[in-house]
């Protein structure tokens, strides 16, 4: 594989109401990886997050905002970016939470392990990493979640929900973007089934992950049954080879 040295790198967020955050993550980023672009995409959040995000872009000629109409799915957020580092002639991608839930200081290890695969995973579910501030709830249901998408769609990784990645942008060209029916949360597991199909080569690196730090969650029970509802759909036929 190429190294990563010399590439066209672009960090993307997906934001929803995240004024408090949005500031301080961006200066953090460009701290661990100077020479990456940033991507927000806002969905027209109530709280002038896309407001604040021009202004930033003005001042910062690293810094690039997408608007959309509404609040229309991570997942099509995530595709949004996608299609952006393909139409731009990026190399690589990381998509990153807006909250600081995935911190920066995990950038250099999650690029790094670009060297040997198509797609990082900065991982909970390793060896050195793990989850801060979670309810035992949630922990329980992000554990049944993996091990049922690694069983389903046989993806060799342990953390198949965590949003925290690097693509490589030749490989994602191979992947049929435009057969992924996921746009909620169930989009990280389809993403890595027709990443996998595609033969990406996935690796994952250890983060810790940390609660939000400002603003309130966006996981709801309605959401969490559609993407349990959409990742079965996709996942029995995988696992009997009918996709």
């Amino acid at each position: 594989m190429n190294s990563t040295a010399s590439a066209r790198i672009l960090v993307s967020l997906a934001t929803y109401n995240e004024r408090e955050n949005l500031a301080a993550l961006t200066s953090e980023i460009q701290k661990a990886v100077p020479s990456a672009d940033l991507l927000v995409i806002d969905d027209n959040s109530p709280d002038g997050t896309g407001k604040l995000a021009d202004e930033l872009a003005e001042a910062n000629p690293r810094l690039h905002v997408i608007h959309r109409p509404g609040k229309l799915g991570l997942g099509t957020a995530i595709l949004a970016a996608m299609q952006y580092a393909m139409d731009h002639d990026y190399d690589l991608l990381v998509n990153m939470d807006a909250d600081f839930s995935h911190h920066p200081r995990y950038l250099p290890a999650v690029l790094a392990g670009m060297a040997d695969h198509d797609v990082t995973i900065g991982s909970r579910y390793i060896p050195g990493g793990g989850s801060e501030n979670w309810p035992l709830s949630r922990r329980m249901m992000s554990r049944s979640i993996n091990l049922l998408v690694s069983f389903l769609m046989s993806i060799p990784a342990s953390d198949c929900s965590g949003a925290y990645r690097c693509y490589r942008i030749s490989k994602l060209r191979e992947v049929p973007l435009e057969r992924i029916r996921s746009r909620g949360y169930s989009f990280q597991q389809e993403v890595l089934y027709r990443c996998r199909k595609a033969g990406c080569k996935i690796g994952e690196t250890p983060i810790i992950f940390e609660n939000r730090r400002a603003g309130k969650s966006k996981v709801n029970l309605a959401e969490a049954v559609r993407s349990l509802a959409m990742i079965l759909r996709i996942g029995i036929p995988a696992f009997f080879g009918l996709d």
